[in-house]
């Protein structure tokens, strides 16, 4: 047996409201949801990261959620300032480094929401 696990089939979690949660992320970030919820087909061989990280980590704050999703997104600056005038929490302000730039969100939960513009060619 090669490989066990060849990459990540799914993101499951808990919500009051899967609905609501739905059509939020469909509204705010263009998800396209459906009853399950939605689908991702990559666009590039950059993978996907999978981090379990301390349990002490401050990295999700304000969220008090055990985790936190990453999203890449086409225009963070853009963005952020749509979701600015939406009404959309964000958090802290705008990240760059030479692998991509950095925002962060708060869904309707709560949940810390990672959004990445990343350096590479998957958008170009």
């Amino acid at each position: 047996m090669k490989n066990r696990v060849t990459g990540l089939g799914g993101f499951f979690f808990k919500t009051k409201d899967p609905d609501k949660i739905k059509n939020w992320y469909k509204r705010h970030l263009g998800l396209n949801t459906d009853t399950y919820g939605c689908t991702f087909w990559w666009k590039d061989q950059e993978g996907t990261q999978w981090s379990p990280m301390d349990e002490k980590t401050d990295y999700y704050e304000p969220s008090q959620s055990s985790f936190m999703m990453n999203f890449r997104v086409e225009n963070l600056e853009e963005l952020l300032q749509a979701l600015k005038e939406e009404g959309v929490t964000i958090v802290g302000k705008m990240e760059e480094y030479e692998y991509g730039k950095f925002g962060w969100i708060l869904d309707p939960d709560g949940n810390k929401v990672e959004l990445w513009e990343p350096v590479d060619k998957a958008f170009k």
